[in-house]
C-alpha cells in the first residue's frame, strides 16, 4: 500500500511540475515579438514536449490515485454515511485539474495556430491556478477538514 501511495505522490508532483511550468512558457510565448521566428519556434518546441511529457505523467498519477482510493475503500464509503466529504472535495479538485490540463492543451493549440490573444499578464494569473489546486488537494488529504 505504501508503494502505491509513494508512486501516486511522485507522479502527482511530477504532473503538477509540468502544469506549473507550461503556462510559464505561455507567458514567454505571449511576449515574443512577431518578427522573432526562432524564439517562437524554440518556445513552441519546449511547450509541445512539456505538454506531451506532462500528459504521460498524468496517466499514472490518476491510475495510482484510483488504485489507492479502491484499496482504502473510499469509493465504498461514499455509499455509506461515512466521513468522506474531504474525498468528494478532492475528487472535485482532481476533475478541475484535468480540466486545467485540457485548457493548457487548447492554449497550446491556439499558439500553434497563431490565434492566441491573451496577454502575458493573463497567463501570469492562469499560471497560479495549479498552485491553488495542489494546495487544496494536500489540505483535503492531510487535514480531512470534513
Amino acid at each position: 500500500m505504501l508503494w502505491i501511495k509513494s508512486l501516486h505522490i511522485i507522479f502527482v508532483a511530477s504532473w503538477f511540475a509540468g502544469l506549473f511550468y507550461l503556462p510559464r512558457i505561455f507567458v514567454n510565448l505571449s511576449m515574443v515579438p512577431n518578427d522573432s521566428y526562432a524564439e517562437n519556434q524554440r518556445l513552441m518546441l519546449m511547450a509541445n514536449k512539456l505538454f506531451k511529457f506532462t500528459t504521460i505523467l498524468m496517466v499514472p498519477a490518476l491510475g495510482f490515485g484510483i488504485w489507492l482510493a479502491f484499496e482504502e475503500g473510499l469509493f465504498e464509503a461514499l455509499n455509506s454515511s461515512g466521513n468522506t466529504g474531504w474525498f468528494n472535495a478532492k475528487m472535485g479538485v482532481v476533475v478541475c485539474t484535468i480540466i486545467y490540463h485540457y485548457m493548457c492543451f487548447k492554449h497550446l493549440k491556439q499558439f500553434q495556430q497563431k490565434n492566441e490573444t491573451h496577454t502575458h499578464i493573463w497567463y501570469r494569473w492562469f499560471n497560479e491556478i495549479p498552485v491553488l489546486f495542489m494546495t487544496l488537494a494536500v489540505i483535503l488529504v492531510v487535514v480531512k477538514p470534513f
